[in-house]
């Protein structure tokens, strides 16, 4: 009988194909005990010219094929961190926040409206079916033109002037997205942590649509997963950012293998993944993530006792001495990246709120500059970040290539005493007994801030706030609950404040879209039901009415037909130095230290980084398909 080891050389030694000769032999074939798949020669799982990574240009080792990584999730949901990090995109940014190609072979964009995409020959979603201008034509007309699953018609976000592109095959490898007018957002939308989806594995989806499949076999389908139409089938079952289906082929670098719900997630290397290094060994070099469920405030101790591989959520700067001492008993190396957000916490006025009093107060320019005016950010960086952040607004960084000094500081000193001339000028001067002003309808000035809970350094931070505004004669109350309660109290107009962390985006650049800037969805805290508005083209929330959000609206429409960097840099100044002189959102400090943690065996993961959602998807744009297990001594 011959051995799987016996099987493994001999597949090793099959011929390669023309397009790999020239590497002479460099694709190997990694002896491993994962899915049959991995059986299979090298160059029939590869594609013919796939992405080389250059370790060494990139600072790092060529690796070698093993081992399992674990990681600490605070709940079953935080499975959608494995996509972010994979970070395989159409196209994606590098660690220089440059556009490159990723999936597609090359891409070309004429007059700023056309977009030409190249797939590369011979690549395989990750059970093996071609990826192909079908898996495109499928999504775009059988999902994004399809009345049924959509029935407001293709998302807002696709449009340009109220019109979706018209989609071309060119071949079976080429594909074509022509819009009337320029799209300047389209390649940084399928750059993104949250990529716009384009294509689906077409020969595993029609098996869920109403048009390609049986009645009966739907109705069976829709049974077994607990839904009532096929179009509700087949949204769930085409879910690429939720991996909670381990059946939908995927072309990230890991698989899930396990239903939900679950305490313990397994996702497994794909074995047709489309990268390699430059000694032809296939990527991603872990064989495995192992996630495990845990109380999120834990997270912090279990990953100091050696329970995490590599640990980056759940962590904040509060963690680090504890995380730190443990070095010396556990095998882990904890290093400190710069949080790449706008504000580390920041509080968000609700524009939208119900309560028509304090929707009024803030929506006056005074109110919000005065509550920025008495925050000590001094404090704050000196009491809990121990002096190594920056007090800041909620803005763009000094390392975006669109940070000016004013951005950060207008309206952020600390100055109690104009912060109280303020408020008196809007006409709240009476205080009761216990120095709280009243509100004109003869209520006590009483903020109650909501947020997830989820944040220690958030928790910290909004205590000495509340010191801080007692002194201008406001009470704050804090308020945690549930984040999807969180949220949807927001929309719902309950929440008058909110905490939570700044601008996804600190480090634009000119061609980055602005949508950060301008209502354009209900997860904006400080306007949801204009962003709703917009979200929903139109048909949920109301538009937006205040002067100078309307004018940030008609910056966005205009970047979004920008056709040049100049344009865009003009217009993103524009809304930046808006945004600071009218105090939509109030920072507190930004560039604090972000823990990361990895076990000593864990190699290639940067002693420095940015850390953040947008644009850095989190480790993503530092590739931890590069990231390999040494073995002990």
């Amino acid at each position: 009988m011959i051995t799987r080891r016996a099987l493994l050389a001999l597949l090793a030694s099959s011929t390669l194909p023309a397009s790999l000769l020239a590497a002479s032999d460099k694709y190997k074939v990694i002896e491993t005990t994962l899915a049959d798949d991995l059986l299979k020669p090298l160059k029939d799982r590869l594609p013919d010219s796939p992405r080389v990574l250059n370790m060494k240009s990139l600072g790092r080792e060529p690796g070698t094929q093993g081992g399992t990584v674990r990681m600490l999730i605070g709940r079953q949901k935080d499975i959608r961190y494995v996509p972010i990090y994979s970070y395989s995109r159409l196209v994606g940014y590098n660690e220089q926040l440059e556009m490159v190609p990723d999936i597609l072979e090359s891409y070309t964009v004429e007059e700023g409206r056309i977009f030409t995409f190249k797939l590369r020959a011979g690549h395989k979603w990750s059970d093996g079916s071609e990826l192909s201008a079908e898996d495109f034509r499928y999504y775009w007309e059988e999902v994004i033109l399809n009345p049924e699953i959509l029935r407001a018609g293709p998302p807002a976000r696709l449009k340009v002037n109220g019109n979706v592109a018209k989609f071309e095959v060119l071949d079976n490898l080429t594909v074509r997205y022509t819009w009337d007018l320029p799209m300047p957002r389209f390649l940084s939308m399928l750059a993104s942590p949250i990529p716009q989806t384009l294509a689906l594995p077409s020969a595993y989806m029609r098996q869920f649509h109403v048009k390609f499949q049986s009645a009966d076999v739907l109705e069976k389908s829709m049974e077994q997963q607990r839904v009532d139409t096929w179009v509700r089938l087949h949204r769930k079952m085409m879910r690429q950012n939720r991996p909670e289906n381990p059946n939908l082929p995927t072309l990230e670098a890991w698989r899930p293998r396990t239903f939900s719900p679950a305490e313990q997630f397994m996702f497994e290397r794909n074995p047709y993944f489309h990268r390699v290094d430059e000694n032809g060994v296939q990527l991603p070099y872990v064989d495995r993530l192992q996630l495990n469920v845990s109380s999120a405030g834990l997270i912090g101790a279990k990953t100091a006792t050696g329970e995490s591989d590599l640990q980056a959520t759940a962590l904040g700067l509060p963690d680090y001495t504890l995380i730190k001492e443990a070095e010396s008993r556990f095998p882990i190396k904890v290093s400190l990246w710069r949080s790449s957000r706008g504000s580390s916490v920041a509080l968000f006025p609700n524009l939208t709120c119900k309560d028509e009093v304090w929707r009024a107060l803030f929506q006056d320019v005074r109110v919000r500059r005065a509550l920025s005016l008495a925050i000590n950010r001094r404090e704050i960086n000196q009491v809990i970040c121990y002096g190594l952040a920056r007090e800041s607004a909620n803005t763009v960084l000094p390392e975006s290539p669109l940070y000016k000094p004013e951005y950060s500081t207008k309206w952020s000193d600390f100055d109690p005493e104009q912060a109280n001339a303020l408020l008196d000028e809007v006409g709240i001067a009476e205080r009761g007994p216990n120095g709280i002003r009243y509100l004109p309808d003869g209520r006590q000035a009483n903020i109650t801030i909501e947020s997830a809970g989820e944040s220690t350094l958030e928790t910290d931070v909004l205590e000495l706030i509340t010191d801080h505004f007692r002194q201008i004669g406001v009470a704050l109350f804090i308020r945690n609950s549930q984040r999807d309660i969180f949220r949807s109290r927001v929309v719902g107009g309950e929440v008058l404040m909110s905490a939570w962390q700044g601008l996804d985006n600190g480090l634009p650049s000119a061609d980055m879209p602005p949508t950060e800037l301008a209502p354009t969805t209900n997860d904006q805290l400080q306007w949801p039901v204009w962003g709703l508005y917009y979200l929903s083209g139109h048909s949920q929330g109301r538009p937006a009415d205040m002067g100078k959000v309307e004018e940030l609206g008609q910056l966005l429409d205009q970047w979004l037909l920008t056709t040049n960097s100049e344009q865009r840099e003009k217009i993103w100044h524009q809304m930046l130095d808006i945004h600071a002189d009218q105090v939509f959102s109030i920072g507190t400090v930004n560039g604090t230290l972000q823990p990361v943690v990895k076990s000593e065996q864990l190699q290639n993961v940067p002693e420095e980084g940015l850390y953040g959602f947008e644009p850095m998807s989190y480790l993503g744009v530092y590739m931890p398909d590069t990231f390999w297990i040494k073995e002990a001594g």
